[in-house]
């Protein structure tokens, strides 16, 4: 498990990157120029760019070294951090997200699979975990340091921060990361019948689904709050710190608990659920959103563990491509959601009632994976693997 924790390194400062522009919409927008919705597309951009690289390397590239790949996604990405904080403009701003998108899919989709590989079935969901861990603690600990550089004084300090840290889970990668287990190669052929797999399909569609409610919601978060509670632009910082604890503590505690009991389809049914209510009590709560902000960040996190497990056991042949697919739809799903919601802010809707509208996609995912598991005669016990103890 020592292994897994340089892959969860690199993690972290994915899990910076990918949301502590959502703290800094605001300051972006004014120093840009713009509007916080524009603003927000960088998001979209950034989600979009991870979605589409994923897939796409994993399967052109699946006969390089793991490792190589690993490395060189890494790269790229703290390429396009670099890029980011010197943009001059909003255009530049866009392309340079979309690089470090496109190298932080790459990196999530391999380093999660590597996880996997090096940790050995028996501890598969610790090692998943531990990688979503990372990404969720670059949330709880990264992302409210970061909007709290950035008001004293500057979002581009932010980034150079985001850059820094990059460089240093890359020289830590290069330097101590063993050789990877590579994959068996995928025929073209297998990797687009993964698309259309009976098995594969409805669990990374319920991945989208999760994603465009409990993403794109958190890319706007900021004005939802203001709309909601009156919690202005220097106080989101606690707000932003009780949704990173409460990702930090589902993504850990949903490894042991896969683990220790196998049922995953019986957790993913319980975490969409617990998503729908959380986030549909935020406009309700207001200023007082911190239950439900720890509740939505645990939920959020913890969803993409028996996921992840779930695929690994359905497709094993495939396990890279369908991990790929998965978290192409987790940060596609991140896009539309974000997309949307900006288009929703821009033609009048107000931030406030952006909560219910993302319940209501939940509330679609948990309607999807139910009558996926009922289409496919898969009880809601069901196990991630046949040695998986007795719950």
């Amino acid at each position: 498990m020592r292994k897994v924790w340089l892959l969860m390194v690199g993690a972290f400062t994915l899990g910076l990157d990918a949301y502590v522009m959502a703290g800094l919409l605001p300051v972006v927008a004014k120093d840009l120029g713009t509007t916080v919705s524009l603003a927000g597309q960088m998001v979209t951009v950034f989600t979009l760019a991870y979605a589409v690289s994923a897939p796409l390397v994993a399967g052109l590239l699946s006969g390089v070294r793991p490792r190589v790949l690993i490395v060189a996604a890494l790269a790229v990405f703290t390429l396009g951090n670099g890029l980011t904080a010197l943009a001059p403009s909003l255009a530049v701003l866009l392309v340079s997200r979309a690089v470090a998108g496109a190298g932080a899919g790459v990196y999530s989709a391999l380093s999660t699979a590597a996880a996997a590989s090096l940790a050995g079935q028996e501890r598969r969901g610790r090692a998943l975990a531990l990688v979503m861990g990372g990404m969720s603690s670059g949330t709880v600990l990264g992302v409210p340091l970061g909007v709290l550089l950035a008001d004293h004084t500057s979002w581009r300090a932010t980034m150079w921060l985001v850059t820094g840290l990059g460089a240093v889970a890359l020289v830590g990668l290069a330097v101590g990361l063993p050789e990877v287990p590579a994959g068996p190669a995928v025929p073209v052929r297998a990797r687009l019948g993964a698309l259309t797999d009976k098995k594969v399909l409805p669990v990374v569609s319920v991945s989208f689904l999760g994603a465009v409610a409990s993403l794109g919601l958190y890319t706007y978060l900021a004005p939802v709050l203001d709309s909601s509670g009156g919690v202005g632009e220097s106080e989101v910082a606690p707000y932003l710190w009780a949704w990173g604890i409460g990702g930090v503590l589902g993504s850990v505690l949903a490894g042991p608990l896969v683990d220790r009991t196998g049922r995953v389809v019986a957790l993913v049914t319980g975490i969409i659920s617990t998503l729908v209510v959380a986030i549909g009590l935020l406009p309700l709560l207001g200023a007082w959103a911190f239950p439900a902000l720890v509740v939505w960040g645990a939920a959020g996190w913890a969803f993409q563990v028996p996921q992840q497990h779930r695929l690994l056991a359905l497709s094993a042949e495939r396990g890279t491509v369908a991990l790929a697919l998965n978290n192409s739809a987790l940060y596609l799903g991140s896009a539309v959601g974000s997309a949307v919601a900006g288009l929703a802010l821009s033609a009048g809707l107000e931030p406030r009632h952006l909560p219910w509208a993302a319940a209501a996609v939940a509330a679609l995912g948990l309607v999807l994976h139910l009558f996926g598991l009922r289409a496919a005669r898969e009880p809601a016990g069901a196990r991630a693997y046949a040695g998986a103890p007795r719950a």
